[in-house]
């Protein structure tokens, strides 16, 4: 175990260009438009600017829709596609291994993703760091895991490496839609905030900016974060293909 990790490591690191986009653009957009865009430094009514929490946490939810929509599927079609997982059931060690080393390495860039977009956010927008961080590592690992979990749907779904990244963004950017990202929660319509409620997405990044603004996470976005979970994960047991 302890050799495939290392040597899935060191395949991901010679694909740096991926795992730069995850999260360079997170960090170049946090920085730029949260210093450029008129009314980002401004307090609302509740006293806190938007971009002390709200911003910072959908720059987070943008690394990991990017790492779980588009590189993990595009890994495992890839291998899928080449024969590898086939080649691996035929010996001790387990495709169902494989895949446990893959999900390890992808929680391990989005912990460090989030690590530098915390410190982008202190250093450049002079943004306090998550204030209730037990919540705020609660939602992390649980929103994370639901993405995942929607991430090894994509790779069961898509035919191979190449068309991955295609199905992962028509589903990426619908999701940054309704968390958000370009019409704050605040300002939709009811109907898109029902939407939002029940998208996974949209109450991972609701739960990141409480959690980051010193709030307990509210019950729903952890229960609809946790069906996620359960959901998708189902799915992507049932629908999976080793070759």
């Amino acid at each position: 175990m302890k050799k495939m990790l290392l040597v899935e490591t060191k395949l991901y690191l010679r694909d740096w260009p991926s795992l730069a986009f995850t999260i360079a653009l997170p960090v170049a957009l946090l920085v730029v438009l949260g210093l450029t865009i008129p009314g980002m430094g401004e307090a609302t009514d509740t006293g806190e600017r938007y971009r002390d929490a709200q911003w910072p946490s959908l720059m987070v939810l943008l690394s990991l829709l990017t790492l779980v929509c588009s590189v993990l599927p595009a890994v495992l079609t890839t291998y899928r596609e080449q024969g590898v997982l086939r080649r691996m059931s035929t010996t001790p060690v387990s495709p169902a291994r494989m895949l446990a080393v893959q999900l390890v390495i992808n929680l391990a860039i989005a912990v460090v993703a989030t690590a530098i977009l915390i410190g982008g956010a202190m250093m450049a927008l002079d943004a306090a760091p998550p204030r209730q961080w037990p919540g705020f590592v609660l939602v992390f690992l649980l929103g994370t895991a639901a993405l995942m979990a929607m991430g090894l749907v994509i790779a069961a779904l898509a035919p191979n490496g190449k068309a991955a990244p295609g199905i992962g963004s028509l589903v990426m950017f619908p999701l940054m839609f309704v968390a958000g990202m370009w019409i704050p929660y605040q300002a939709m319509p009811e109907a898109l905030r029902t939407v939002s409620d029940y998208s996974v997405a949209g109450p991972f990044a609701q739960a990141l900016k409480d959690t980051w603004a010193g709030h307990a996470p509210e019950p729903l976005h952890l229960i609809v974060m946790a069906a996620g979970l359960v959901v998708f994960g189902g799915l992507a047991v049932r629908l999976f293909r080793w070759e």
